[in-house]
C-alpha cells in the first residue's frame, strides 16, 4: 500500500531564501500558513533579494490560485503533490502556556499544530530556517527541519588545501620547466582522483625544492605554474600563486577564493581583472549589503549613497592597496582614475546590478558567502558572452540568520561545478595582512 504523501508547512524564511521552493519538495504536500503571506507583504518593497523573493512568490502564487487554494488544494504538477493556504487558528492550551505572547511565530505554530491534529495518519512537519522556531515546534511536540533542498552534501571540499606530491622524481620536475606544453599527468601516478583546473604543490626525491603545477583538463597535462607579478601585487604563497594563475587564464570562466579574512582574496582579484582590462568592456566589483546587528540601512544617516558608503569601504580599501603601489603620475595609476571616471571600473551593492547586461565583463562578486544558492544561480545564468567570474569569500563568515557552511550560495557553486573545465576553486589557508591578523583568525 501506497504511503500516504508528507505535509510540509513552510515558514517566511524558507520562501524568502529561495521563492522556487514549493517546487522540491517531490510528490508530497504543502501548506503556506496565511500569516506567512502577511509577513511576505512586508518584504515586497525594496531591492534587496529577499525583497526580490518575496515578489516573485507573490507573483508564482497568483498564476496557482484557485478557487480551492483555501481548501482542499491545488495540484502543483505532474508527479508533484498539492498547495494550499491554511488560514488563522486559535492558540491551544499547551501553545498558551509556553508561548503567551500573539506574534507571527506562534501564529505559524498554532497552524502547524493544528495540521498535525488534523492529519496524525501523516508525517507533519514545519520547515524553516530559523532554528530557534524550529526549536519551539519541537518543544509541543511538532516536527521541525532546516530547508535541506539546496544544502551540500559536505564541508570537506570547501577546506580542501592544496595536494602536496612529495619525493617527485627529479627527471619529471626538470621536464615540467623544459617543456611549456607540460608533462602527461599519468607520468605521475596520482594516488587519487584529480579535477579540472586542480594545483599542486611538488616536492623533489629529498629535497625542499620542487615546483608548482596546474592541471590541464584539455591537454590532460600538467603544466608549471610560474609566480607572476599583477598590476603591483606580487603572490606571497603558492595559494596566492594559484590564485592569479587561475584568475589570469582565458579558459577558466567561473573562479572561487575563499579563505579567511586578510588572505587576499579580493585584492588578487581585483589586481588580476585590471592587469586585463583591455580584454574585457567593464570591470564590476559588487558585494551583497548586509546590515550589521540586523539592522536595515535606513537606520543610518544621510542619503543612500551614504548609506551604503560603509559596506563598500572595504572594496575601496583594496582599490587603494593597488593605488598606492604606483606614484600618481605612473600610468597604472592614471589608467585605474581615468577608468573610475569613464565607468569601466565600477564598485557598486550587488543588488544594484540587477537586470543589468553581463556581457564581456569581469565580474567579481566580494562576501559571497552571504548570497544564497538560488542568488549564485541567478547571477552565473546570466552570464554573456566573454563574461568571467570570480567570487569570494570565507565561509565560516557568514553574516545572515539562515544561511550556514552547508547552505550558503559559495559553498553550493563550489559542490556544483567542481570537476568543470571552466571553474577553478582555490583555498587561501595564509593570512598575508600581518602576524596579528593571522593570530587572531586563529585564536577568536
Amino acid at each position: 500500500m501506497r504511503k500516504k504523501p508528507k505535509i510540509f508547512i513552510l515558514d517566511t524564511n524558507v520562501l524568502l531564501h529561495d521563492y522556487t521552493c514549493i517546487y522540491h519538495f517531490e510528490d508530497n504536500d504543502i501548506v503556506i500558513p496565511i500569516t506567512v503571506l502577511e509577513e511576505l507583504d512586508k518584504f515586497k518593497k525594496g531591492n534587496d533579494i529577499i525583497n526580490f523573493n518575496a515578489r516573485e512568490f507573490t507573483r508564482e502564487l497568483d498564476k496557482l490560485s484557485g478557487n480551492n487554494l483555501f481548501e482542499e488544494g491545488i495540484h502543483l504538477g505532474k508527479n508533484m503533490g498539492k498547495l494550499w493556504i491554511e488560514t488563522g487558528k486559535p492558540f491551544s492550551e499547551k501553545l498558551k502556556q509556553s508561548f503567551g505572547e500573539d506574534i507571527p511565530d506562534h501564529r505559524i505554530l498554532a497552524i502547524a499544530e493544528y495540521i498535525k491534529n488534523k492529519y496524525k495518519d501523516r508525517y507533519v512537519c514545519l520547515i524553516s530556517k530559523d532554528i530557534n522556531l524550529r526549536m519551539k515546534a519541537k518543544a509541543i511536540g511538532i516536527m521541525a527541519q532546516d530547508y535541506e533542498s539546496d544544502k551540500i552534501q559536505s564541508v570537506d571540499l570547501l577546506f580542501k588545501e592544496t595536494l602536496k606530491i612529495e619525493n617527485v622524481d627529479d627527471s619529471l620536475i626538470n621536464k615540467l620547466y623544459e617543456d611549456p606544453e607540460g608533462v602527461p599527468v599519468e607520468e605521475f601516478h596520482f594516488d587519487e582522483t584529480i579535477v579540472p583546473h586542480q594545483y599542486f604543490i611538488l616536492k623533489r626525491n629529498n629535497s625542499s625544492s620542487g615546483g608548482l603545477a596546474h592541471f590541464n583538463p584539455e591537454t590532460n597535462k600538467l603544466d608549471r605554474v610560474i609566480k607572476q607579478k599583477i598590476f603591483g601585487i606580487e603572490p606571497r604563497n603558492a595559494e596566492q600563486t594559484f590564485a592569479l594563475d587561475a584568475l589570469m587564464r582565458k579558459e577558466i570562466l567561473v573562479v572561487a577564493l575563499t579563505g579567511k579574512a586578510g588572505t587576499g582574496k579580493t585584492l588578487l582579484a581585483l589586481a588580476a581583472a585590471l592587469q586585463q582590462s583591455q580584454d574585457f568592456k567593464q570591470i564590476l566589483l559588487a558585494r551583497p549589503i548586509v546590515p550589521l546587528s540586523n539592522k536595515d540601512i535606513g537606520f543610518l544617516p544621510g542619503d543612500i549613497k551614504d548609506k551604503i558608503g560603509p559596506y563598500m569601504q572595504p572594496l575601496f580599501d583594496n582599490l587603494d592597496v593597488i593605488k598606492n603601489k604606483f606614484s600618481q603620475n605612473s600610468k597604472e595609476f592614471q589608467q585605474i582614475e581615468q577608468m573610475q571616471k569613464e565607468g569601466k571600473l565600477i564598485i557598486t551593492p550587488l543588488a544594484y546590478i540587477r537586470g543589468r547586461s553581463l556581457s564581456n565583463i569581469f565580474f567579481i562578486v566580494d562576501e559571497a558567502q552571504n548570497l544564497t544558492p538560488h542568488e549564485i544561480k541567478t547571477i552565473i545564468t546570466r552570464a554573456g558572452e566573454g563574461t568571467k567570474m570570480v567570487f569570494t569569500g570565507d565561509v565560516e563568515q557568514i553574516d545572515t540568520p539562515y544561511l550556514d557552511e552547508r547552505s550558503n550560495g559559495l559553498s553550493y557553486l563550489i559542490e556544483k561545478f567542481n570537476g568543470q573545465k571552466v571553474f577553478a576553486h582555490i583555498n587561501l589557508v595564509k593570512g598575508e595582512r600581518s602576524y596579528l591578523s593571522e593570530l587572531a583568525s586563529k585564536l577568536l
